[in-house]
């Protein structure tokens, strides 16, 4: 009994010798190979409000190159109204987040335009992915560009089905359009609170309002951009809203305002920014 209770010890210990380091294998291959499904490029793509071209984002990109460690390079497309694409800068190799404008020919105001604008927004896209191969990537609009990236991922993303969005963050973007009430529904929020279940369920979402007087940045009133909480509320995975207000806060000076700076710092590219300033940007987010 004794030599065969030795036995049966032996080959437990012998067993656990064995399988161990093919478990210990195994779960490191399968983080590997989870990690592997996320190509190395992630760019960041911005979209301009209406009368906006593909340099709108000049002096955002400077400031950011101010103090960021890494250096974006910039690609610039503007979408013609039959599809067709203009590019200017270029994507520099190595450069795993580079940032990319998509701008457009017709970049007027109006819902009809906004909807057409879309639509362009999902040729370039197609676009890009094709050239350039990336499964994520992460998004940056202003005004009128923060519904045309939300009609684009309740509506449009989903014909690129290998491809996620990790983050969004909208700039002073009217939800509601010029109104200001907080009970009456244009049709450009009816049609994106419609579309909203569409919405990737993994996204997280910012979306910062610029107050001059707490109820307007001087173009856009905050009531409009506070209807973003009746499409993303629900429908993502986490969703933010953000006040700036004080010095800067005027509708076209928001992409450039240096606390929203330190906001897509710290947020839309996880850059490491001071303590004071991360506290800061903290005291200005609300649930």
């Amino acid at each position: 009994m004794r030599r065969n209770w030795w036995r049966w010890l032996v080959g437990v210990i012998l067993l656990i010798a064995v399988c161990w380091p093919a478990y210990t294998w195994s779960k490191a291959n399968i983080k590997t190979l989870k990690s592997a499904g996320r190509t190395r490029m992630a760019p960041v793509i911005m979209i301009p409000g209406s009368s906006a071209s593909q340099n709108r984002f000049d002096d955002l990109i400077t400031e950011l190159g101010k103090e960021t460690p890494q250096k974006h390079s910039v690609l610039k497309l503007t979408v013609q109204t039959d599809g067709k694409i203009k590019y200017s800068g270029s994507i520099r190799q190595n450069d795993n987040q580079p940032f990319i404008i998509v701008a457009f020919a017709n970049n007027h105001d109006g819902k009809a335009n906004i909807d057409k604008q879309a639509v362009w927004l999902n040729i370039a896209f197609k676009a890009l992915i094709k050239t350039y191969q990336f499964n994520h990537f992460r998004a940056l609009g202003h005004s009128n560009g923060g519904l045309i990236w939300t009609l684009f991922l309740e509506r449009y993303l989903k014909q690129s089905p290998k491809v996620h969005i990790d983050r969004l963050m909208t700039i002073a973007a009217p939800f509601n359009m010029e109104s200001t009430s907080t009970t009456t529904k244009t049709g450009m929020f009816k049609e994106l609170y419609q579309y909203r279940q569409g919405l990737p369920d993994s996204l997280t979402a910012y979306s910062i309002a610029g107050t001059e007087n707490y109820t307007s940045d001087g173009t856009v009133p905050y009531n409009s951009v506070n209807f973003g909480k009746y499409i993303f509320q629900d429908e993502v995975k986490h969703f933010t809203e953000i006040t700036v207000t004080g010095a800067n806060t005027a509708h076209s000076d928001l992409p450039q305002n240096k606390q929203i700076v330190a906001l897509i710092r710290q947020y839309l590219l996880d850059e490491n920014v001071p303590n004071k300033i991360r506290k800061q940007n903290q005291q200005q987010m609300r649930q």
